[in-house]
C-alpha cells in the first residue's frame, strides 16, 4: 500500500518574507520550482508550472494564501488525466525560526488513485520535492 502523503521539512537559512516570496510570486517560482510559473495568488486562483527540461507542465488551483505562514494548492495526479483527476494537496507552511524559517511540506491525497498510479505517482513526486527544494535552497542562498 503506498502511501498517501510526502512529508518533506527543510530549515531555510532566510527571513520568512523571502522564503514566502520564493514559493508564491511568478519570479521566485520561475527561480526554483521549474522553468516558467505563472500564478494568481488568491484562493480559487490559478498556477502554471511548466519544466522545459522535462518537457512538462502543470496547471494548478490555489486553495490557501495566509501570508506568510501558510500557501497551498491542488493539482492533478501525474499519470491521470489532468482535466478530471484527483488532485494531491500541496501544503506548505513557514515559520520563523532562529536559523531563519522552517518550511513544511505536505502532499496528500496519493490514495485517490488506484495503486499502479498512485505508486508511480507518489515515487515521482517525493524524488521530484527532494530536487525541488533543494533548488530553492539554491535559489535563496545564491540571491542572498
Amino acid at each position: 500500500m503506498v502511501s498517501d502523503a510526502i512529508e518533506r521539512v527543510v530549515v531555510l537559512r532566510h527571513p520568512i518574507e523571502r522564503v514566502w516570496a520564493a514559493l508564491t510570486t511568478a519570479e521566485g517560482l520561475s527561480r526554483w520550482f521549474g522553468s516558467v510559473a505563472e500564478i494568481d495568488l488568491r484562493p480559487g486562483g490559478r498556477a502554471f508550472f511548466r519544466w522545459n527540461d522535462l518537457d512538462q507542465e502543470s496547471a494548478a488551483t490555489i486553495v490557501v494564501v495566509d501570508p506568510p505562514h501558510r500557501f497551498a494548492f491542488r493539482w492533478a495526479i501525474e499519470g491521470l488525466p489532468e482535466d478530471d483527476a484527483p488532485r494531491t494537496l500541496v501544503d506548505f507552511t513557514l515559520e520563523p525560526v532562529p536559523d531563519g524559517t522552517r518550511l513544511r511540506l505536505v502532499e496528500s491525497g496519493f490514495g485517490q488513485a488506484a495503486g499502479d498510479v498512485a505508486r508511480s505517482a507518489h515515487k515521482a513526486n517525493s524524488q521530484g520535492w527532494d530536487m525541488e527544494l533543494g533548488d530553492l535552497e539554491n535559489y535563496l542562498d545564491a540571491t542572498a
